[in-house]
Order: C-alpha cells, then sequence, then structure tokens
C-alpha cells in the first residue's frame, strides 16, 4: 500500500472525530424544537391545551413555561401548596391561559409554539418563564440557554404579534453553586437584550424569594416534601410574592 494511502488511513479516524466535534458545537438543543409525545401525560396535555386555546380565542393573558408556571394550577390541602387560589385571583379575571408543562426545556417550548400551541389566540400579553430545566437534568449551560430563551421569545412574537412579551428571569433555587452561576449569567443577558425592547419586557422576578441575598427555602415546595428536595418550585406564598411582583406590568399591558 502507498506510503500515502496508509497516512490518511491513520489520519482518518482523526478527521472524523473533529467534524464530529464540529458538527455537534453547530447544533444548539436549546434551540431546536425537541417534543415529548413519547410520554403519554405530555401528549394528553398537548392536546387538551390546543382545545383550551380553542375554547378561549379571547383569553387577554397566555402564560408560557415548565412546571413552575403549571404550579398555578396546584391544588392541595396542606396550605402551601394550593396555588390555584392565586391564580383565580390574578389572572382568571383576564381569562388567563396556562401552558406550562412539568419538564419542559426551552425546545419542547420551541416544539409546542410550531405545533399550534397558540394558535387562533391574540392575547394583550405572554408571560414566559423557561429555562430552569435547561440547568437540571440536560445541564445546558447559560451560553446554551440564552439563545433558547430568545429563540423562545422570536418564536412567540411570531405567533403572537399583537401581543407584549412579559419575559421572566430563571427563578433563583438552591440546587448547585454551578446553576447559581448560570442562572445569574442568563438573567444578566437577557436583562441587556432586551433592555430597550419595546415589545418585551424583562423582569427579574427573583429579588420576591430571597431572604438576605439568598433563595428563601421556606417559599419552595420542594423542601417540605417527603424526603425533601432541593428548592425548584415556589409555594403558594411564593407564587403570591412572583403574582403581586409582576402585577404592574400585567395591567400596565392588559387595561
Amino acid at each position: 500500500m502507498p506510503k500515502f494511502l496508509r497516512t490518511l488511513l491513520l489520519l482518518a479516524p482523526l478527521v472524523f472525530s473533529t467534524f464530529a466535534a464540529l458538527g455537534a458545537q453547530a447544533t444548539n438543543l436549546a434551540t431546536a424544537p425537541i417534543d415529548r409525545n413519547d410520554l403519554a401525560w405530555w401528549h394528553t396535555r398537548f392536546i387538551q391545551s390546543l382545545a383550551q386555546a380553542k375554547a378561549h380565542p379571547d383569553a387577554r393573558i397566555v402564560w408560557l413555561g415548565d412546571s413552575i408556571t403549571q404550579y398555578w394550577q396546584r391544588m392541595g390541602t396542606l396550605g402551601y401548596d394550593n396555588i390555584l387560589p392565586i391564580w383565580n385571583e390574578y389572572y382568571a379575571p383576564y381569562d388567563a391561559l396556562d401552558f406550562g408543562f412539568v419538564g419542559d426545556t426551552t425546545s419542547s417550548l420551541i416544539w409546542r409554539l410550531d405545533n399550534g400551541q397558540v394558535a387562533g389566540l391574540h392575547p394583550r400579553l405572554a408571560i414566559i418563564l423557561i429555562g430552569a430545566n435547561n440547568l437540571g437534568r440536560v445541564h445546558w449551560p447559560a451560553a446554551m440557554t440564552i439563545p433558547g430563551i430568545e429563540s423562545v421569545v422570536s418564536l412567540t412574537q411570531q405567533k403572537l404579534p399583537g401581543a407584549h412579551i412579559l419575559l421572566l428571569g430563571v427563578l433563583p433555587s438552591i440546587r448547585s453553586t454551578w446553576v447559581d452561576e448560570q442562572t445569574a449569567t442568563i438573567n444578566a443577558a437577557l436583562a441587556s437584550r432586551y433592555a430597550h425592547s419595546p415589545v418585551v419586557t424583562f423582569l427579574n422576578v427573583g429579588p420576591a424569594l430571597l431572604r438576605d441575598g439568598k433563595p428563601d427555602p421556606a417559599l419552595y415546595v420542594d423542601p417540605k416534601m417527603v424526603p425533601p428536595e432541593p428548592a425548584l418550585h415556589p409555594d403558594a406564598t411564593g407564587m403570591a410574592r412572583i403574582a403581586a411582583f409582576i402585577q404592574p406590568e400585567v395591567k400596565r399591558y392588559t387595561e
């Protein structure tokens, strides 16, 4: 075998792995539409949400997000887990729709928007709260998550051109130092990105959940569970604080 052919064969694995790495870097999964229809409950909830949208074409507010958004519908008997009354107080008067899905990342919200989640709606306000799960199991850092959230915002603008967008910062949690660092980076970048936007208002609601500059575990559901889990989902008091915190912006764009 000629020497140059032997050299090419020896180099082939290295060349292949290099191009594969470059290809992986070129694809940011946080900006790609990824469905979760393999999960029966998720598929059912998505179908139900389409029916809800069709039944409430005049909804003035649409919430888009993950489990924290879905928690608005949580009914419990322990006080701290009874969150629906807060929704009824703050958002039911606007015939608001709650499109929060447990476990969703930016990619799954992008898929939902691409597949009719808000079709036929013309709300005055779309509230977006997404990104917490990007920092969870999939472990997508700020460098991936920021473009993912920006993609959600852009797609929401396309699908709901008449709506003002209230983009909430990723909420503080008590998971790890890495998550804290990524959360701060994401929120700082989004605050800068939309600082002068006439159609997108960025609001960091984190201060509503802090005590002495740190997330207050007493304001979260997870530490109260048996066994306790890291603080991620605000409880009834925490959600009430969030609702009150953003209410001036809600009224500004809906009344």
